[in-house]
Parts: C-alpha cells; sequence; structure tokens
C-alpha cells in the first residue's frame, strides 16, 4: 500500500474525530474554557518557564494543549494536517479567550508552509507514532528551532507501543515493531469503530497505521540535527489507560500493578539547539 493512503487513511480518520473530541468529557473542553490546564503535571516542571517565549507547537490537534501553554505565557503557533481540526482550534481559541495561531500543514511539509524560528518546539502525547520517519520529524524540529531554543517532548515509550492489548493473560507479550520500519507497525492497519475517548459513538473512517520508533532512533535522529540533550527520563507511570490491565494511582496517573519496575510507559526529553 503506497505511503500515501497510509496518510489519507489516519487524516479521514483524525478529521472525523475532532467533532467528537471536542464535545468529549475526555478533552474537556468545558474544563477548558473555566481555566483548567490540559497539560500533564510533569509537564511544565520539565519545561521550565514559558514566559514571554515563542512556542511551535507540533501536530496540535485543536489545540487544547497549545492555548494551555499560551495561558502560561508562551505567544502560541499551533500546526496540524487535519483542516477539521485547525478550525476547531481557532474556535477554542476564541471562545476562550486564549490567543493562539493555528496553520494547517503536514508536518514534514511545514518548513514551507512557515518561515519562522521559534524558541520552543513541543511534541505532545501520542503524537510520534502517527509519523513514519523520525529523522524527517527531527529535521522538522531542528528547522524550527532558533540557536539556544529547545525541544520538549513527553511520550508514551516505544515499548508500549509495541505490546499487544489482545493478550491479558500476558500483557507483556510482545507483537509490534519496536524500531522503525518501512511499514507501519501493523500493515494491514488498526480497525476500530470507536474512537479512544470512549464516547460510544460509531466511526466510519476505522482504518488507521501506526510507526514504532525505538527511542534510540528517536534520541539519534535529534543529536544528529545538532541538538544536545539536556534529560531522557522514562517514566512508569502513564497518562491514560493505555491498556485495561492499568491500575490507576492515587496520583491519577495509570500505573503497571504489582511491578512497575518492569515497564516504561512514557518518557520525555528537552534537547537545546546549541548556538
Amino acid at each position: 500500500m503506497p505511503m500515501d493512503e497510509f496518510k489519507a487513511a489516519n487524516l479521514a480518520m483524525w478529521d472525523e474525530t475532532v467533532d467528537i473530541h471536542y464535545r468529549s468529557d475526555f478533552y474537556g473542553v468545558e474544563r477548558f474554557r473555566a481555566g483548567w490546564s490540559s497539560l500533564e503535571l510533569v509537564e511544565p516542571d520539565e519545561m521550565g518557564s514559558v514566559e514571554g517565549k515563542t512556542l511551535l507547537h507540533l501536530q496540535c490537534h485543536f489545540g487544547m494543549d497549545t492555548l494551555s501553554w499560551a495561558r502560561k505565557g508562551a505567544t502560541v503557533t499551533g500546526l496540524d494536517y487535519s483542516p477539521a481540526a485547525i478550525e476547531a482550534a481557532r474556535r477554542l481559541s476564541v471562545e476562550s479567550g486564549v490567543p493562539g495561531r493555528f496553520l494547517e500543514s503536514e508536518l514534514y511539509d511545514a518548513p514551507n508552509v512557515l518561515d519562522e524560528k521559534f524558541d520552543i518546539v513541543y511534541t505532545g502525547i501520542g503524537a510520534l507514532c502517527w509519523l513514519p520517519d523520525i529523522r524527517g520529524w527531527a529535521k522538522v524540529v531542528s528547522h524550527f528551532l532558533k540557536p539556544g531554543g529547545f525541544l520538549y517532548i513527553l511520550e508514551g515509550h516505544p515499548m508500549l507501543w509495541a505490546l499487544d492489548d489482545d493478550t491479558p493473560e500476558d500483557p507483556m507479550h510482545v507483537a509490534w515493531p519496536y524500531f522503525e520500519t518501512d511499514q507501519p507497525q501493523n500493515p494491514a492497519g488498526w480497525d476500530n469503530d470507536e474512537d479512544y475517548a470512549q464516547t460510544g459513538e460509531k466511526m466510519k473512517n476505522t482504518r488507521t497505521y501506526n510507526w514504532g520508533h525505538g527511542l534510540g532512533e528517536i534520541v539519534t535522529a535529534l543529536i544528529e540535527e545538532r541538538l544536545r540533550i539536556e534529560f531522557l527520563h522514562e517514566h512508569k507511570t502513564c497518562a491514560w489507560q493505555a491498556f485495561p490491565w492499568m491500575v490507576k494511582g492515587d496520583d491519577d496517573m495509570w500505573h503497571v500493578p504489582n511491578h512497575p519496575e518492569r515497564l516504561p510507559l512514557m518518557w520525555s526529553t528537552r534537547a537545546v539547539k546549541d548556538a
């Protein structure tokens, strides 16, 4: 199957989910309008102050995380390839009274759409698995950073994406490629008629395709683009219930029961583009 067909299938799904997500309790637009931040607690702690900084959010969906950074003092630009998402992001900016600029572009084509440099490039949770080429992503990140600027990312761990959620008797069963491959992790695609927001609404565009990227591949791609890794943290907790066997802790995060030391669930890094 040609790469353009994989991307077209994913885009159709994302366009359809925007309205579902905007109305869902999972995303909480009403809470956001009332002043709630959608960022994970660890993100502002690890990112540091964004007051007075320019921030580019790649793969911003409908912009809730983008605008959460604006509430912390950043001048924000969100970029996404879904026209429905960009329209919703602009609407959310108006409805919440939080300023933000939102542009439609496929990620790898972004340098042809936006001619600016930023203090911060940010990528949120659940973004990298939709990209077929992690080195191409790193080039885009580097392109948009000012000298002295930095990338921050908090993501699901590549090991998490390699596990099989259909074998509850063996929750650590590795079923999908950990490393990047030419084809998606599951070349046949995933066929789900209900979105991860679990609203009960049935989807029409049910087929999607994801790619794995090993942690070493991601970090090396950034280093090859002359970004200096300030830290690389692997986390034992997850921001969402990625698998049915996960349990929720008092910290409002999801854990591996009994043996949390056995599996990294998320990772984060801050990488500086030195002058």
